[in-house]
């Protein structure tokens, strides 16, 4: 069995499904073209149990297939973020600044604001 995400005509996932390619090719649901493969085990790019990854993320409702770069790609979570294309993830164009903090992203001024904790 493999999990198989539905497409519609934005590329956007619409529903993910556990089933064997021949009931996928068979039309049972809907339009076999619509269907692609993802993995469950596929996250930035790297297979999690050291397998080969499948389109740089498990495919989830509201991701979108980018079929230039074969990959499922979450939302984007502000406008200013970039596509990273090795990862299928996006990326803040300014890096964290420390892992040892808690922040956020400021949109209005493109930067990490850190977390006040008072």
């Amino acid at each position: 069995m493999s999990h198989f995400a539905q497409i519609d005509d934005n590329n956007l996932v619409i529903q993910v499904i556990v089933a064997e390619q021949d009931f996928i090719d068979s039309g049972a649901v809907g339009d076999p073209s619509r269907w692609i493969q993802t993995s469950y085990n596929t996250v930035a790019g790297e297979h999690r149990l050291g397998g080969t990854p499948l389109r740089k993320n498990y495919a989830s409702i509201g991701y979108t297939y980018k079929p230039d770069i074969d990959a499922f790609v979450p939302p984007q979570p502000y406008p200013s973020w970039l596509l990273d294309t090795e990862t299928g993830n996006w990326q803040a164009p300014v890096a964290y600044p420390d892992p040892e903090r808690m922040y956020y992203w400021d949109e209005d001024s493109e930067s990490w604001q850190e977390v006040v904790v008072e």
